[in-house]
């Protein structure tokens, strides 16, 4: 064999060598498979990830690997088990795979987008996880609200409904507060009930409605109520508007004020009313009712009012016949004005006489009384 030929041979047999163990080495490193399905995860501030993660050995010896998750970011934290157990190493036989759960638990307060880690098992096998921030993260208290204004009359309940969200690491026990005008009532519910507290676990959200209601003479206007929720170590402020349209008022009396007259048995009298806005609001579809003795008689003049503008007043005249048996006395007619917002009562009192035909026929029964005895007198008095 010539020297070239055997130069030629040597190098083939040293390439063959070296591709061999190459090979080799990376049969030995492709063995362990790590491998779950979703290596991507999108999450907000404050939750958790549970991975599912399968430790395949494709290998034909028996593995053992010590286990870790790496470059995890600070205040990050991770648990790994089988089962109920927390695992740093695992074996896996030939042609055999053991199934991991990686839990990453990642904190509120977090920087917004992307962030890899790294499972290792053993030298050189790695599994990337990709987890996304989808959000600014914090650690505090949010309470928020869809619709903080809302706009009514004076006489209006105003409901508001907001969500309290403890975005911190423990449980927390808020009191919940609101800075209201003098005269107006604030009050907090939750799952149903009246509350002025109220129990949130941790990365929760409790919804809780609030219902405001103004005072009785309260103005027009826009009213800021600030409402607080606060815990021993967190708060939220939620700043509310109340918008007040205008106040329903109305007023029924006389135009002199006069409450009381008198009525005949069995007879009619007609009383001049005046119904007046003394709000500042326009009323409409004002209607007039009463309450009467037995057998009493009502009847208003117009029926209803269609509107009545702020400040202004109607005119109405109102017919009360007396039962045709009463006897003299004292009655009582309570007549109202009333709209959807408002109302007014006057109280009347009637006092019943009896009609003058039977006092002049109580007269000549008196004088033909008189008369009579005077007849009898004189015819035998003198016997």
């Amino acid at each position: 064999m010539s020297p070239l030929k055997k130069l030629t041979a040597i190098f083939f047999i040293l390439s063959c060598g070296i591709i061999a163990g190459v090979n080799a080495i990376a049969a030995e490193t492709d063995s362990i498979l790590l491998y779950t399905p979703f290596t991507k995860i999108s999450v907000p501030p404050g939750e958790s990830i549970d991975y599912t993660i399968d430790v395949i050995n494709n290998g034909t010896e028996l593995e053992k690997l010590d286990l870790s998750v790496t470059n995890l970011p600070r205040g990050w934290n991770y648990t790994l088990k089988s089962g109920a157990w927390n695992v740093r190493q695992v074996a896996v036989l030939p042609g055999e795979k053991k199934s991991l759960s990686l839990r990453v638990e990642v904190p509120f307060q977090v920087n917004k987008g992307n962030y890899r880690i790294y499972l290792v098992a053993g030298e050189g096998h790695t599994l990337p996880l990709t987890v996304n921030i989808s959000e600014q993260g914090t650690y505090r208290t949010e309470f928020t609200t869809r619709q903080a204004n809302m706009e009514g009359h004076a006489g209006s309940s105003f409901n508001y409904s907001a969500d309290l969200q403890n975005r911190t690491a423990e449980a927390q026990t808020y009191a919940l507060r609101g800075e209201v005008p003098r005269g107006w009532t604030i009050t907090f519910r939750a799952n149903g009930k009246q509350v002025t507290s109220v129990d949130v676990e941790a990365n929760s959200t409790v919804n809780v409605t609030i219902e405001i209601k103004p005072a009785e003479q309260v103005e027009e206007g826009t009213y800021a109520i600030p409402v607080r929720a606060v815990s021993g170590s967190s708060s939220g402020e939620l700043k509310l508007e109340a918008v007040i349209t205008g106040t329903y008022r109305i007023e029924l009396s006389t135009p002199s004020g006069l409450l009381s007259s008198d009525i005949v048995a069995g007879r009619g009298k007609k009383i001049d009313l005046v119904v007046k806005n003394t709000g500042t609001s326009i009323l409409s579809d004002v209607q007039l009712t009463h309450a009467a003795p037995a057998n009493w008689e009502v009847t208003f003049e117009p029926k209803k009012i269609e509107s009545i503008l702020a400040g202004r007043q109607e005119n109405v005249t109102v017919t009360i016949s007396a039962d045709k048996k009463a006897i003299p006395g004292d009655y009582v007619t309570n007549l109202e004005a009333r709209t959807p917002e408002t109302s007014s009562k006057a109280s009347f009192r009637m006092s019943v006489k009896t009609p003058m035909l039977w006092g002049w026929i109580g007269v000549l029964i008196i004088a033909a009384g008189i008369a009579a005895i005077w007849y009898l007198f004189r015819k035998y008095g003198r016997r």
